[in-house]
């Protein structure tokens, strides 16, 4: 019996899935919505069976059935992606598809140069992208929702494996007119003494508040946006503390930053490579993660370090 749907009509299926809504998913593969919901008519017809539940102001939910299909379709997606690898190896070219997450803290950094520079190296590869905190970086490998992740070597879980790329030790985030701004450098208990505003992001926040060990940060301010963060600090409602300088000493308002290096026995921080630990790298997969060996430094990628006093 021939098939009656497309792996493209299976792709939305999944996107749909994952994001929770038409509209996200659409935006997500760069296609329009009609054409998402008109493939999700045309599988819940062919199979015969309701996939979603949908409900005006939340969106959509998988039934039971589509949560079974769901699954199966990753597989499909999956073998997919396998073939096309097995071609590749066969033709010597590096194609297919390549689904990358990558941390909110520093994506507008480093993901625009390094997808410009693989899709140049390599342009028959569909790269498709996302941001996500850590945590949802972690939940998105082990449901194959992403290939793979670029972010920090936060609190890895023995399932996935990590491969470092550059080292960024930790710094004080201060205004310009801030009591220690001036300093050759600060310890956390400098820091004790001053308000902090915290960027509160799963994992992100535990790890800047582990400086302190056992004691309480006075902190003044929380967001979760690296921009707001940056912003209240330079308009001295806090310092924050930081690995990354997001190719700027100003905040988003044009007000002027201050780095200062926290003097620490903690370890530097790693931007790297998550990834599913132990399973065989597709070809894509591979290619990329030779590409950030190569292109992730810091002589690559200058904006990502803190400015050194």
């Amino acid at each position: 019996m021939p098939l009656r749907f497309t792996l493209r009509q299976i792709e939305y299926l999944v996107a749909v899935a994952d994001c929770g809504t038409v509209a996200l998913a659409a935006e997500r593969l760069h296609v329009s919505s009609p054409s998402i919901s008109a493939a999700i008519s045309q599988l819940e017809a062919e199979f015969g069976l309701q996939l979603f539940i949908r409900r005006h102001a939340q969106g959509l939910s998988l039934t039971e059935g589509g949560r079974e299909l769901v699954e199966e379709a990753r597989f499909l997606l999956r073998s997919a992606a396998a073939l096309g690898d097995r071609a590749a190896e066969l033709t010597g070219a590096v194609s297919g598809t390549l689904t990358l997450g990558c941390l909110l803290t520093f994506a507008q950094v480093v993901l625009p140069h390094l997808r410009r520079s693989f899709s140049d190296a390599h342009p028959s590869v569909q790269f498709r992208q996302s941001e996500h905190d850590h945590a949802e970086l972690i939940e998105a490998l082990r449901h194959a929702r992403i290939d793979a992740a670029l972010t920090y070597d936060m609190q890895i879980p023995p399932d996935l494996g990590f491969l470092p790329l550059l080292a960024l030790p930790p710094h004080a985030l201060l205004a310009e007119d801030h009591p220690l701004a001036t300093r050759s450098s600060v310890t956390a208990d400098d820091l004790l003494r001053h308000p902090m505003v915290l960027l509160d992001l799963p994992y992100s926040a535990d790890y800047f508040l582990s400086f302190f060990g056992n004691r309480k940060p006075l902190i003044a301010e929380r967001t979760r946006d690296m921009g707001v963060m940056r912003a209240m600090v330079a308009n001295g409602f806090g310092y924050s503390i930081a690995n990354i300088r997001l190719g700027s000493d100003r905040a988003p308002d044009g007000r002027r930053l201050v780095f200062v290096p926290l003097r620490t026995d903690r370890l530097p921080m790693h931007l790297g490579l998550l990834l599913p630990q132990g399973a065989a790298q597709r070809r894509t997969v591979a290619a990329f993660v030779a590409h950030c060996r190569s292109t992730v430094t810091e002589a690559a990628l200058p904006g990502l370090t803190s400015p050194r006093l």
